[in-house]
């Protein structure tokens, strides 16, 4: 997804659901920190997956899936589209939201993204050990726009994981 398209499916995202901020916890989340081309395992994907805060039942989430989403008008007009999910879809460190990476331009006309920020990004990815996901990894760390030592503090914070996927993802880090 090209950064134009990201800041369509943000601006479609706000208007659909009627609000200003919202966050997004996929791999689009590279948008808030990466400016120029994306890796290609970054820009790949043609959702960006979008959440309210406070939306824990998902009923927001729902609106966006069958007004934007995946086999919408939308998607079908533009070739992407936005996924509705809650916060709790990903596994992320402790602190994320601390850390969270505001993207707001002049494309997406008052709403304002709220990334997650690379390393706690990496990290819910590579959790998440999809073999999409795993590329994703695998071309952050070779850009070097992750640090393996922040990677593996954040990895640390992700609470109650199993020991057998902190272990893969350690490797990773460490490869």
């Amino acid at each position: 997804m090209m950064r134009e398209q990201f800041e369509h499916a943000i601006r479609a995202a706000g208007a659909v659901l009627g609000v200003t901020e919202l966050l997004v916890i996929g791999s689009q989340a590279v948008h808030g920190s990466m400016t120029g081309p994306l890796p290609i395992e970054a820009a790949r994907s043609v959702e960006v997956d979008v959440a309210v805060r406070g939306d824990v039942e998902g009923r927001l989430a729902d609106l966006i899936d069958g007004s934007i989403g995946e086999a919408s008008m939308f998607h079908d007009t533009f070739g992407y589209d936005a996924q509705g999910v809650v916060e709790s879809t990903a596994r992320l460190p402790d602190g994320w939201q601390a850390r969270l990476v505001p993207f707001d331009t002049p494309g997406t006309r008052g709403v304002t993204a709220w990334c997650l920020e690379l390393h706690d990004l990496w990290v819910s990815k590579a959790v998440a050990g999809r073999e999409k996901d795993r590329e994703f990894c695998r071309a952050l760390v070779q850009r070097g726009v992750v640090m393996p030592d922040v990677l593996t503090e954040r990895l640390d914070s992700v609470l109650a994981l199993d020991p057998r996927v902190r272990s893969t993802v350690l490797a990773w880090i460490t490869a």
